[in-house]
């Protein structure tokens, strides 16, 4: 048996569990070298923010540990992947490279050039899959076209059958004899250094496996039985947070499908309904994906040409204003000030937060993308590309532009208690419930029993919520207008 090794070429596949390409390469009885390339030049616009250049780091500071114990070493190199998977071939003697497939569009460009890069020298090139349920090729309507209607995609995923079995870890990786040159992470500067700034994310987060997998039992255990309920609330623990360990591959969706699937078997049918919720949401996720495989435009143009005609404001302030958590509305204030100190936000606020910033500011979604996609250590470009035109009405299976969320009566409804407004924005923390989601209504004397100054302690509404709707509706018959005449 030829002993030249495997190149395991890691991208967002930063686990040892359920990773196809890794126990291809084990089973081949070859040595492997796994390798992290960080290569920004690829990834062009869309290279990581800074809240996700974080978790990577930290992230790979866990899988390198991780690598150890089996005998195996991470090899870091920063530069053009196929340049560098090339001079590695080259150094190591390896004849092929395993890889997981990503699905972005310049992932899949530079694919093509790694693979055509490799062959010149030959070296084979194997691609598995791992990220998703299932390949977005595979998920087709009657008609074959790809589904751009989520419920049917749902049924269509399910009825063809469940997903594959998680594979277990290698007990042990056959290393190389000889070592092979590698960067220092902290060479990198994926840290914030001043000021510092992630204090709240090493308190909210454990990245790598082992807090994805530890993230994963705690979920299914404590809140998957009223998930269904629970998830829209940001004052309670019912979500499962795995967005950004789901993002970097450090668990895969398989694992999470059939994690929360026993442990519903397990319960007797009691979380049988959380269950499918949470399945559902694993399958959101996919719908994302094929969007973004069919229509590779869809993080920087409207999925639904004639909303092209828009007219959005161009408005700085009320663009920092948002972006600081300083609107007025204190529910739109927690969430953007959550997101700044945790990197991540609860998804019922997401939505408050982005049809805030797009139908009461009529700013551009775009803007509110990119925002998410510098501050989110889950920021990933499917999910964040749909679900900002799913806010907007201009994605596949949007909600209506019409339908604009009330800033004050979501924040009632659901942080009834106030808890979640109060912890993030306590400035207001003493105004009583009933004013909680609307200071500027309050008397004056119960605005100085709180010591609540508007306008000095905490800012006055950037727009009356009425106003607001007006503006937005005015603005959604332009489009339908401008849609008319262009037939």
């Amino acid at each position: 048996m030829s002993q030249k090794p495997i190149l395991l070429w890691l991208r967002q596949d930063l686990r040892l569990t359920d990773h196809r390409a890794l126990t291809a390469a084990v089973e081949t009885g070859k040595p492997v070298l796994p390798v992290y390339i960080l290569d920004d030049h690829a990834a062009g616009s869309w290279k990581p923010g800074a809240a996700s250049r974080w978790w990577l780091h930290m992230s790979l500071t866990s899988l390198k540990k991780d690598l150890a114990e089996l005998g195996s070493p991470l090899v870091l190199r920063q530069g053009r992947s196929a340049q560098e998977l090339c001079k590695l071939a080259l150094d190591t003697g390896a004849d092929a490279v395993y890889f997981t497939r990503a699905y972005e569009p310049w992932a899949s460009a530079l694919e093509t050039e790694v693979k055509d890069a490799l062959a010149k020298t030959g070296v084979a090139v194997k691609r598995y899959s791992g990220s998703l349920l299932k390949e977005p090729e595979a998920i087709r309507t009657q008609a074959g076209e790809p589904f751009k209607v989520y419920s049917p995609f749902w049924r269509a995923v399910v009825s063809s059958g469940p997903p594959s079995t998680p594979l277990m870890a290698p007990v042990a990786i056959k290393a190389l004899k000889s070592k092979i040159a590698s960067d220092k992470l902290s060479d990198w500067s994926l840290l914030p250094a001043k000021p510092d700034w992630a204090g709240g994310f090493r308190e909210a987060w454990e990245p790598g496996e082992t807090g994805a997998r530890r993230r994963l039992t705690s979920f299914v255990a404590d809140a998957m039985a009223n998930y269904t309920d629970d998830r829209n609330r940001p004052d309670l623990e019912g979500t499962s947070r795995l967005s950004p360990h789901l993002h970097f591959g450090e668990i895969s969706p398989n694992q999470c499908w059939y994690a929360a699937a026993d442990h519903a078997a397990a319960a007797k049918g009691k979380a049988d309904r959380g269950l499918e919720t949470f399945h559902k949401e694993l399958v959101w996720r996919e719908f994302a994906y094929t969007l973004l495989v069919h229509w590779p435009d869809l993080p920087d143009a409207p999925f639904r040409k004639e909303f092209a005609a828009y007219p959005w404001a161009r408005n700085t302030a009320h663009l920092k204003a948002w972006q600081k958590g300083q609107t007025g509305y204190p529910i739109v204030d927690a969430g953007m000030r959550e997101l700044w100190t945790t990197g991540w936000m609860h998804n019922r606020v997401r939505m408050i937060v982005a049809s805030f910033l797009i139908k009461h500011l009529l700013i551009k979604w775009q803007e509110g993308e990119a925002w998410f996609w510098d501050t989110l250590v889950d920021a990933d470009l499917a999910s964040n590309s749909a679900s900002w035109q799913w806010v907007a009405g201009s994605g596949a299976d949007a909600a209506p532009y019409f339908r604009i969320f009330n800033p004050i009566t979501q924040g009632a409804k659901f942080d009834p208690d106030g808890i979640y407004v109060r912890r993030w924005v306590p400035e207001i923390a003493k105004l009583p419930d009933v004013h909680l989601n609307s200071p500027w209504l309050a008397p004056d004397d119960v605005l100085r029993a709180a010591g609540v100054t508007l306008g000095k302690t905490y800012p006055k509404p950037l727009i009356a919520h009425d106003l607001a709707r007006k503006r937005a509706l005015e603005g959604y018959e332009q489009v339908k207008l401008a849609n008319t005449s262009a037939k």
